[in-house]
């Protein structure tokens, strides 16, 4: 039972070790040349303005779910006017970030990794490499960059 739980346990460092390496790789690619504009827009494209409407839908909805709670309470009190006021601060200062974290980080990553995914099995990362082309410098940093700026 012993050497299960030891086994676990160096599995598991051993997965943060090389998550905390391909996170230090990555983050040292975005500081170093050669830098690729192009790909750099795209991802921010992709991650910011494609974004929008499933942070906006999500928004929506929650700001009307709020909305209908709040009136149920504050018609109790005769307060209905403080609605619109409670909604707004409320979705603007609390939700709102939390919510667009939560939505943006679900889509895009879903997206980047079945984009990566893809192309490891298409042999397309390899191919990177026979370029002499860094895939961490080509594919992660500017997702990386995009993705801290967007958000």
């Amino acid at each position: 039972m012993c050497q299960r739980i030891g086994a676990t346990l160096l599995g598991f460092l051993a997965a943060v070790g090389r998550l905390a390496t391909f996170a230090a790789q990555g983050i040292y690619h975005c500081f170093t040349p050669p830098f690729y504009p192009r790909l750099l827009w795209r991802q921010v494209v992709d991650i910011g303005y494609y974004s929008l409407p499933v942070v906006g839908m999500t928004a929506l909805f929650t700001g009307m779910v709020l909305a209908l709670q709040s009136y149920t309470g504050f018609s109790r009190f005769s307060a209905e006017g403080a609605v619109a006021t409670v909604v707004v601060l409320s979705v603007t200062r609390e939700l709102a970030p939390v919510l667009a974290g939560l939505m943006v980080a679900g889509r895009i990553g879903a997206s980047i990794a079945a984009e990566i995914g893809t192309m490891r099995v298409t042999e397309q990362i390899d191919a990177l490499t026979t370029l002499s082309t860094n895939p961490f410098k080509y594919l992660i940093a500017p997702r990386l960059i995009a993705g801290t700026l967007m958000l």
